[in-house]
């Protein structure tokens, strides 16, 4: 038993709150995976948009996806601060689990030719999908101490990447043996995992709702009218914005955060509709995103170990070096096996990236803030990501294929890590110590 709970700390998964917080990366993963990065832009391409041009899906899946950001980017501070002013983050989170588990289920009724349809229903999904993070990812520093959270952070997204291949797997055995299973052909078993994805969401989001407590929950009743919530709500965001500037190096990490991250969210989006843009087998473009789901649960717990012998920044700049040389294999790749390469690659550094930019960014802010922050950091992160999809489908009108632009990636790796070198980790944490004593 104790070498369990050893096993269980090591891992960031020791107490029951904290293996309810990591299970939502498991359950909302099943977006990222089957509907983001692996299914439905397949199916968007071959099936809703076969009427459309060549390449046009492509670029429309990226429009797309720049206007879902945009929106959620907008949404993220208000959301942020109005959790921070009332202890309603489970109740927002709750409200957007339900608007993104409903859009991936409405994907059940896009048929061929359906592409407009299609379209609306992905950046819905996104938006719900986007906003449900911020508030997730606000909890962080509520259930995880300072020595904890960046194993915990890694944990949530190793969990993430089993709970979305396990979800992934099962998916792609419909589509590959529709027979086998009662279903009539592959476009039917496609269909069937975007309703999938809808369940799986919001049974795996319980744990989360029924075992982590509501931050604020004992302070005393603060404002209850919605005209005094809202008002008080941007009064926070006023402040927020002027305390940006006292947590320089919390800041500072936020811009090298948005710049790289848009980068690495990129390949994680335009991956499967690249490669099926360059003729690589349908099978082969989801075995591939199914490797990374699998492969990558070691590796995200590893980057939380490392992070512990090295620190979460050095960390950060090996994968930001591995993504690089992603981008610039991608240009080249041609056939199936470069594929597998590049999602071993993928795999290796994408969870770990991600999980430590987000504990190392929890690990400046106030706790009390906490939403305000992340608010702020995915609105940074959304309207950054704009950028990168945006740059892909230019480059892409431009040359008239895609490849070129992946080579275009490299630079929000390289402005990105020019940025994080200039961030002082313990400057940024002796500033929010202070400020958490006077709390």
């Amino acid at each position: 038993m104790d070498r369990q709970k050893n096993v269980l700390a090591r891992l960031g998964l020791h107490r029951p709150e904290l293996r309810a917080w990591a299970m939502y990366d498991w359950a909302n993963s099943a977006f990222a995976t089957t509907i983001i990065t692996a299914i439905f832009p397949v199916y968007f391409t071959a099936v809703a948009s076969a009427d459309l041009a060549p390449g046009e899906a492509t670029r429309l899946l990226a429009r797309t996806t720049t206007i879902a950001l945009g929106i959620s980017a907008i949404l993220a501070p208000v959301l942020g601060a109005i959790a921070d002013v009332a202890p309603i983050k489970k109740r927002l989170l709750g409200i957007f689990v339900v608007i993104g588990s409903l859009a991936s289920g409405s994907l059940f009724f896009v048929l061929r030719g359906d592409w407009f349809f299609a379209a609306i229903i992905f950046a819905i999904g996104n938006i719900g999908f986007a906003a449900s993070l911020t508030i997730y990812d606000s909890l962080l520093p509520h259930v995880a101490s300072e020595s904890e959270i960046d194993r915990v952070s890694t944990a949530g997204y190793a969990l993430g990447y089993l709970g979305g291949g396990l979800l992934l797997a099962l998916n792609v055995a419909w589509i590959l043996k529709p027979a086998a299973f009662g279903l009539r052909d592959a476009g039917q078993a496609s269909r069937l995992s975007f309703l999938s994805v809808a369940i799986w969401w919001v049974l795996f989001s319980i744990p989360l709702f029924r075992r982590v407590p509501e931050p604020g929950t004992g302070a005393p009743p603060r404002s209850q009218s919605a005209a005094a919530l809202i008002a008080a709500a941007f009064r926070g965001l006023a402040q927020t914005l002027r305390d940006l500037r006292r947590y320089k190096n919390a800041f500072l990490l936020l811009v090298a955060f948005v710049i790289y991250s848009d980068g690495i969210n990129t390949i994680i989006r335009m991956a499967t509709s690249y490669g099926t843009e360059i003729g690589i087998d349908q099978s082969a473009l989801i075995t591939a995103i199914l490797l990374v789901q699998f492969v990558g649960i070691p590796f995200a717990f590893l980057f939380g170990m490392l992070a512990g012998k090295i620190g979460a920044k050095t960390s950060i700049f090996i994968a930001l070096g591995v993504y690089t040389l992603i981008s610039v294999m991608g240009y080249y790749m041609k056939t199936e096996r470069d594929f597998y390469m590049l999602a071993l690659m993928v795999a290796a550094v994408q969870g770990g990236s991600q999980a430590l930019s987000r504990s190392l960014f929890a690990s400046m802010i106030p706790r009390d803030r906490s939403s305000e922050f992340f608010g702020f950091f995915s609105v940074f992160e959304k309207f950054g990501a704009i950028a990168g999809p945006a740059t892909f489908e230019l480059a892409s009108a431009v040359t008239g294929s895609s490849r070129s632009a992946i080579l275009s990636v490299i630079a929000f790796f390289v402005v990105g890590a020019v940025l994080l070198a200039r961030v002082n980790v313990s400057e940024g944490q002796r500033a929010v110590h202070a400020t958490n004593a006077q709390a």
